[in-house]
């Protein structure tokens, strides 16, 4: 089936009856959870149950990545920062391997359980101790050991039912600024960022990545634009070279990150979503701003800008859970925990 390209949020612990009113809307193919969704595993059924009685088709997503973004917390396993997993392969790759697949089934496990398809998830973004929103949050600076994490990260979520999330392409390690609050820039030429930085896309596209999100980065020495407002990034390098045919959301468009400027004045959401859908973006995330999802949702029905079946393939498979693997699981959590306190 086709579905809207918009992807949005909701405010509370229960739906509003506007909420419920946009959720029926055929242009919003999806939905990201917060923590301030949450409480408790009871309540959260019953939102989700009340997402997809509005809904049914619609792809719900959450950033359940571990360490510090973990958005459902109580009544949850604590995961560990993927920087674990780095510390992991420094002592034993062979066993950090085999931790990667156990995380990423857990991860995948809790969420499934919960009926949401899919975490964004992995980062693969190299660690070059430049980014304090990365920072933790990567799996190494060689872009082998990230790559090979990530594909055993991957098969763990596979096997849990769950599709995977590449991001933040083409590498967001380098650039210094939050591009939550700012714009930023990495100035390295285009063969140092394909030589480290590309690589680990470049693999898992080759074997199989669902799904990527590119980043709020301007690579200056290489365009102009943000990557997730690039047809160069999203187009000339991710379709057309790397022959990736999976869904690109695009990252938050409320960030600072996405700002758009024109003749000095800055353009409003309608203009950030038409650059990211024309630069090649399937699915255009509108957080924790309703007003601005409201406006891109006008927009879109306004132009009637055109639909696509690639979302839908990132709806979740339901599958039986081995207890004692998630208590094995479990255990290689709480021991990767200690690696990174």
């Amino acid at each position: 089936m086709l579905y809207g390209p918009l992807m949005l949020d909701v405010a509370g612990l229960c739906l509003t009856e506007n909420e419920r009113s946009l959720l029926k809307q055929s242009y919003v193919g999806g939905l990201i959870l917060f923590a301030r969704n949450y409480r408790s595993k009871a309540q959260l059924i019953d939102l989700i149950a009340d997402i997809r009685g509005q809904n049914p088709h619609i792809v719900i997503a959450v950033d359940q990545e571990g360490g510090r973004v973990q958005r459902f917390r109580e009544e949850f396993i604590r995961l560990p920062a993927m920087q674990s997993l780095h510390i992991a392969y420094q002592k034993n790759p062979e066993k950090a391997l085999r931790q990667a697949t156990a995380l990423g089934w857990l991860m995948a496990t809790e969420i499934v359980a919960m009926d949401i398809d899919i975490s964004f998830a992995p980062v693969l973004d190299l660690d070059w101790s430049h980014s304090d929103v990365i920072g933790t949050r990567s799996l190494g600076k060689d872009h082998r050991q990230v790559s090979s994490l990530a594909m055993h990260f991957i098969t763990g979520m596979r096997e849990a039912g769950m599709r995977s999330t590449g991001k933040h392409f083409p590498g967001h390690g380098w650039a210094t600024a939050d591009s939550h609050l700012e714009i930023a820039i990495d100035e390295r030429e285009l063969v140092e960022i394909e030589r480290d930085d590309l690589q680990p896309f470049k693999m898992l596209i080759n074997s199989g990545l669902d799904a990527l999100m590119p980043a709020h980065v301007i690579y200056s020495k290489v365009d102009s634009r943000p990557a997730g407002f690039s047809k160069y990034w999203l187009q000339d390098v991710l379709r057309y070279q790397l022959e990736f045919d999976g869904v690109i959301f695009s990252d938050d468009l409320n960030m600072d990150g996405a700002n758009l400027f024109k003749n000095g004045v800055q353009q409003p959401f309608s203009s950030r979503a038409a650059a990211a859908l024309e630069a090649g973006c399937d699915t255009v995330l509108v957080c924790n701003n309703p007003q601005a999802a409201e406006s891109v949702l006008h927009y879109l029905e306004a132009e009637k800008i055109p639909m696509s079946t690639r979302l839908g393939r990132m709806r979740l498979t339901k599958k039986s859970v081995d207890l004692q693997r998630f208590d094995n699981a479990q255990k290689i959590a709480a021991e990767l925990l200690t690696l990174c306190e």
